[in-house]
C-alpha cells in the first residue's frame, strides 16, 4: 500500500476514534455520575442514536461524517440552526493527530498502537475534566494498567520504572494534594489527577513525572496568563481543571521526552 493512502486511511480511521470520544466526552460523565441530576440524563455509549443537544433530533449517518458534516452545515444544526461547538471538530482532528503521529514515531507497530491508544484517553480525559472537574476512574485505572501492560516486555520503558512511575506518581500528587489542603484549608489536586499521573507514569516511567508536571504546570500558567490578557482574570483562590494541562504533558513526555529523560539499559 501506498504511503498517503495509508496515511489517508489513517486519518479517516483517526476522526471515526475522535467522533466516538466526542460520544464519550458528552455521555460518560452521565454515566458516571458526574453531573447534576438535571443534567444527568444524556443516554448510553451505544443507545440512543446521536442527537443534537439543543432541539433533540436524532442525526442522520449524513450528519455525522467527521469533520466534512461540520464543514458542510457551516457548524450549524441541521434541523434548528444552534451552533455547533467547534470543539467537536477539534476532537475529531485531534483523534486523527494523535493516529498519525503514533504512527510517524513507531510505524506500523503495535508500539504504534498502544501509543496512539494513550493519546485518545487522554483527549477524552482532558476534556471531561475540563467540562466538570471530574477525571473518572471508568477511564484512568483502565490506563494504568493499559501501561503496564504494554511495558510488560519494555515497548516505552523496562517494566520496572513503569511499576515505579504508576506507583511514584500517584503517591508524589496525593502528598501534594494533603500538604495544600493543610495549608491552604481547601482541596487543590484531586485523587482523579493523582491517578491520571500514575497512568502517565506507568506508559513513560518514574523518569517522565518530573517533567510531565513541569510542562503541566507551564501550560497552566500560559492559560491562566492569556484567559487574564483577553479579559477573563483568574484570582488567587480560582478553581481551574488540572488535568488537561497533565494530559499534555503526558503526551509530550511519552511521544518526545521519553528518550532523552529515560536512563540508558
Amino acid at each position: 500500500m501506498n504511503n498517503w493512502v495509508f496515511l489517508t486511511t489513517l486519518v479517516i480511521f483517526g476522526t471515526l476514534i475522535g467522533s466516538f470520544l466526542n460520544v464519550v466526552i458528552y455521555r460518560g460523565p452521565s454515566i458516571w455520575g458526574l453531573l447534576p441530576e438535571e443534567a444527568s440524563n444524556r443516554g448510553g455509549l451505544d443507545a440512543p442514536r446521536s442527537y443534537c443537544p439543543s432541539c433533540k433530533t436524532t442525526l442522520r449517518a449524513i450528519d455525522l461524517i467527521p469533520l466534512l458534516s461540520y464543514l458542510g452545515l457551516k457548524g450549524r444544526c441541521r434541523y434548528c440552526q444552534a451552533p455547533i461547538p467547534p470543539r467537536y471538530a477539534l476532537i475529531e482532528l485531534t483523534g486523527a493527530a494523535a493516529a498519525v503521529t503514533s504512527y510517524l514515531i513507531a510505524g506500523p507497530t503495535l508500539t504504534a498502537l498502544f501509543m496512539a491508544v494513550f493519546l485518545w484517553s487522554l483527549i477524552a480525559l482532558g476534556t471531561i475534566d475540563w467540562d466538570t472537574g471530574y477525571l473518572p476512574d471508568a477511564i484512568t485505572l483502565p490506563l494504568i494498567w493499559a501501561g503496564l501492560l504494554a511495558n510488560l516486555q519494555g515497548r516505552y520503558v523496562p517494566l520496572d520504572h513503569a511499576v515505579i512511575g504508576a506507583a511514584a506518581g500517584y503517591v508524589i500528587f496525593r502528598a501534594l494534594g494533603a500538604l495544600y489542603h493543610r495549608l491552604r484549608g481547601r482541596e487543590g489536586l484531586g485523587q482523579g489527577d493523582a491517578k491520571l499521573l500514575a497512568a502517565i507514569g506507568a506508559w513513560a516511567g518514574w523518569t517522565s513525572l518530573a517533567p510531565t508536571v513541569f510542562i503541566a504546570s507551564f501550560a497552566a500558567l500560559a492559560w491562566i496568563a492569556g484567559a487574564s490578557l483577553f479579559g477573563k482574570p483568574y484570582r488567587a483562590d480560582s478553581e481551574i481543571a488540572f488535568g488537561p494541562f497533565l494530559a499534555i504533558g503526558g503526551a509530550i513526555a511519552l511521544m518526545a521526552l521519553r528518550p532523552f529523560i529515560s536512563p540508558l539499559y
